[in-house]
């Protein structure tokens, strides 16, 4: 169990470390220009080291004898319907992050602009922050089933 502990570390300094670099030494690639270097790498990196721990570490836990004594009673099918509850609420926040970068770019544009315009633009701005809300009205929906 200590190897998979070593490897989960791993995995997270792995990630940060590519980071750094890709930041520091970005690829040569086109790429768009919403995606640099940086980004990829650590998605990359991420991905390949959750993927390699589920694959490697599964097993291990799976093989593992039920505690006889205490425990919190928390079975691994519970343990990732929790993980499967919580990723509403963070994809529909990065896609709200990604929606109101531009829309708030353009708001101010506007509002510089033409401030009586700013009611119209805080509608526009609430529409992409209800992204998020959507993504947490599911994880509480979800959370009530388990």
């Amino acid at each position: 169990m200590s190897w998979l502990i070593s490897f989960m570390a791993f995995s997270v300094a792995a990630t940060i470390a590519a980071g750094v670099w890709l930041e520091l030494k970005p690829l040569s690639v086109p790429l768009p220009h919403w995606l640099k270097g940086g980004v990829l790498g650590n998605f990359l990196v991420f991905g390949l080291a959750v993927t390699g721990f589920l694959y490697l570490g599964v097993q291990d836990v799976l093989a593992q004898e039920a505690a006889a004594t205490g425990g919190s009673g928390i079975s691994m099918a519970v343990g990732l319907a929790l993980i499967g509850i919580g990723l509403p609420t963070g994809l529909a926040a990065i896609g709200a992050g990604i929606a109101l970068g531009p829309v708030g770019a353009a708001s101010l544009a506007v509002i510089a602009e033409k401030p009586e315009m700013f009611g119209r633009t805080l509608i526009y701005m609430g529409l992409a922050e209800g992204i998020a809300i959507y993504g947490l009205v599911m994880s509480i929906l979800l959370l009530g089933k388990l």
